[in-house]
């Protein structure tokens, strides 16, 4: 037996008094384990210490709170129940389905201290006699933040305290067991940090960051969960958050239907009404990946395609044409219009190519490493903000104005040094023939070219915001080998270096000319700040750049007349950063929208698309941000046109526009519904209800013209 709580499952039928004595010891085990239970958990201060510790000696799942780290004064801490279930036992999730019990959690802590929400592990699954179990095995971590006093002195330690009680169970027997767990919490900033929390944590099922829908049928619960077709799924398996909502031993199907997951559930016999949010966790695989699923009522399709169907089609999952898609989505991004910023720098690491193969060797694998480390980086950072429970998608570092005011920055140093307006005393990144140069212009080329999608991208890019932290990882790197790719081939290719001019005093000339794309950079990165944070910001940043340049200006002046300056300008750069920490976020202020253009657009919400498919008329939907030239590009040579507008008016389109430049919750959640990492994004809704149509990233009128109504 598998728990002591009465079931609504029907014992084996079966003739003869073998069959009869099993039910009845069955029948005897659960109503004896119901008895030590209720004496147990109505009353668990009633034993004696001494008691206590022969319970805590004689457990069959051992326990111990931990912390995770040390915490300021009013911040949060991560503590850890971890459970260490002895060979054949087995705790239970949070829901532990049809028999079982959840862990119960009393604490004891100082005044203004408060313990979160606990965070469990995907849970596994135990079918025994027809009952299923959402159980624990092995070693498991139940993780707890855990918020400290704000008036808590640095330098002290809090005591922490909590009476937890679960039921450890094997498949024939269940045990009560309880146990005080004590920890001690160091306030203030400095101190070890166990480790283990980054594998407790990796357990923990992510956050899905798109809305999912539910809709009751009869006896049945579809849930439409948006999951990009080439996320790959393996037994995958839903586990209700809520109890007496779904028959847990029933089978579940699942089905696809493009981008969108279909899940159905047989409802419980005994179920209440519907209730207004349906959560739980969708495992998607054997080892334990899952995803967080908050599920509110609404449309979910009927006539998805049965898993089983898609399953052994390759093309509908696999990591390794994930990471193809990656690896072609990099190397084409290198032609479209998101690079243009930093072709200059690009163009000087290729004219030095010539100059050696060891030379063109080192700084290939040095530009490529810095593109490729930037790329994880950025990636890392996407999943780690998302897993926070933010709601950011691929290129959120442009969509802060500090990053963009550090940026324009950067691009008007490199202006300068471009001009020759001073030199760099180490090898940097603008040094003639150095492999660190080409490091970290691969660091600053992934970094300013990466927010836009290509063709391929897009997909892959989708999947990794839903792929465990490694996997996902691995194709954030792939994208940075692709985008790395072409300089690869000239620094290992004999041939095509032969292609590059040789080097020569051109190359001074050169280096001038190069100045000025680096010069539109900055530019478009001053107004992209006042788009983000108004004029004053823009002015803001515009008079750090004037400074910069002075102090960069002196520098070189002393460098022409051999003068040792590095520590005094080291010093007013620090006094140039400090200024912008202080001053730039004083002045952030949220910009006016812009005015409408040549195709009159609606600002794009969930409401508004609803509403105009209720009404039957034809929707076009595109997502832009003024950090993406692909977007602005696309809206200049395609969208903003008098003939696409006139066709539209004609037909009745209803346009709407999705503003991401600056950090839109609503848009990434769209976007990430549809398998979409970030813009640009075009989809098209024909009249009458008819399926949508994801549109390619790049566009042109005939295309936007010729789109059907229905």
């Amino acid at each position: 037996m598998t728990g002591p709580r009465a079931t609504r499952k029907a014992w084996p039928t079966g003739s003869g008094s073998q069959m009869e004595m099993r039910c009845y010891r069955l029948l005897v085990a659960v109503l004896l384990q119901c008895c030590a239970v209720l004496l147990l958990f109505a009353n668990p201060a009633s034993a004696a210490p001494g008691q206590a510790a022969a319970n805590r000696a004689a457990n069959h799942i051992a326990a111990e709170l931990v912390a995770e780290a040390a915490a300021p004064p009013g911040g949060t801490v991560m503590l850890a129940l971890h459970m260490r279930p002895a060979p054949g036992w087995h705790g239970y999730w949070r829901n532990p389905g049809d028999a079982g019990l959840g862990m119960t959690l009393v604490w004891s802590a100082p005044a203004g201290s408060r313990p979160g929400e606990p965070l469990y592990p995907v849970p596994e699954t135990l079918l025994v006699s027809g009952l299923m179990n959402h159980v624990y095995k092995g070693f498991y971590a139940v993780l707890v933040p855990f918020s400290l006093p704000a008036d808590a002195r640095p330098g002290t330690r809090l005591p922490v305290a909590v009476e937890a009680q679960w039921l450890a169970c094997t498949d024939e027997i269940c045990v009560p067991e309880r146990a005080r767990l004590e920890a001690v919490i160091a306030v203030g900033t400095a101190g070890a940090r166990d480790s283990r929390f980054d594998a407790w944590r990796a357990r923990l099922p992510a956050p899905l960051g798109a809305q999912s829908h539910f809709a009751r049928a009869g006896d049945t619960i579809r849930i439409g969960v948006p999951l990009p077709a080439a996320l790959p799924l393996k037994a995958p398996h839903f586990f209700p958050a809520q109890d007496r909502v779904a028959d847990y031993a029933a089978p579940q199907v699942f089905a696809r239907k493009g981008n969108l997951l279909i899940v159905t559930l047989k409802r419980a016999r005994t179920a209440p009404v519907a209730p207004p949010r349906l959560e739980g966790v969708l495992r998607l695989n054997h080892a334990g990946d899952g995803l967080t699923i908050a599920a509110t009522p609404g449309a979910v399709p009927t006539d998805g395609i049965p898993l089983a169907e898609t399953a052994p089609n390759p093309a509908a999952g696999t990591r390794p044409l994930l990471l193809l898609g990656a690896l072609v989505g990099g190397l084409l991004l290198n032609v479209m219009p998101c690079v243009f910023p930093i072709l200059s720098l690009k163009a000087l690491s290729l004219a030095r190519t010539g100059e050696s193969p060891a030379q063109a060797r080192a700084e290939g694998l040095a530009y490529a490493a810095g593109v490729v480390l930037a790329c994880v980086a950025l990636g890392a950072g996407l999943l780690a903000l998302r897993s926070a429970g933010e709601e950011v998608g691929w290129a959120f570092q442009l969509q802060e104005p500090g990053v963009v005011a550090a940026l324009l920055l950067l691009a008007v140093a490199i202006t300068a040094n471009l001009l020759g307006l001073f030199e760099f005393s180490v090898p940097g990144f603008a040094r003639s023939g150095s492999p660190q140069g080409a490091f970290a212009t691969g660091l600053l080329a992934a970094f300013v070219a990466t927010p836009c999608t290509g063709p391929f991208m897009a997909g892959a890019m989708g999947a990794a915001l839903l792929l465990p932290p490694l996997p996902a990882l691995a194709l954030f790197a792939t994208l940075g080998v692709g985008i790395a790719l072409p300089f690869l081939a000239i620094a290992f290719v004999p041939a095509l270096r032969r292609r590059m001019p040789r080097p020569g005093p051109w190359m001074v000339r050169f280096r001038r000319w190069m100045a000025l794309p680096m010069a539109l950079t900055a530019l478009a990165l001053l107004w992209l700040a006042s788009r983000l944070g108004g004029n004053g910001f823009a002015l803001a940043c515009a008079a750090l750049a004037i400074l910069l340049v002075a102090v960069l200006a002196l520098s070189g002046r002393g460098q022409r007349r051999g003068r040792p300056v590095a520590l005094l300008t080291m010093a007013w750069l620090a006094v140039t950063a400090g200024l912008g920490l202080v001053l730039l976020p004083r002045v952030v202020a949220t910009p006016e929208v812009a005015r409408a253009g040549v195709l009159p657009a609606a600002a794009f919400s969930a409401t508004a698309l609803a509403d105009a498919r209720a009404a039957g008329k034809p929707v076009f939907a595109y997502f832009t941000a003024d950090w993406c030239l692909t977007c602005k590009v696309n809206e200049q040579v395609a969208i903003e046109r008098t003939e696409v507008a006139a066709v539209f008016a004609k037909r009745g389109v209803v346009v709407l526009r999705g503003d991401w430049t600056r950090r839109d919750p609503a848009i990434t959640r769209f976007l990430t519904e549809h398998g979409a990492a970030g813009v640009p994004f075009y989809v098209w809704y024909p009249a009458r209800g008819a399926p949508p149509r994801v549109l390619p990233q790049v566009l042109t009128p005939g295309l936007l013209i010729a789109l059907p109504e229905s």
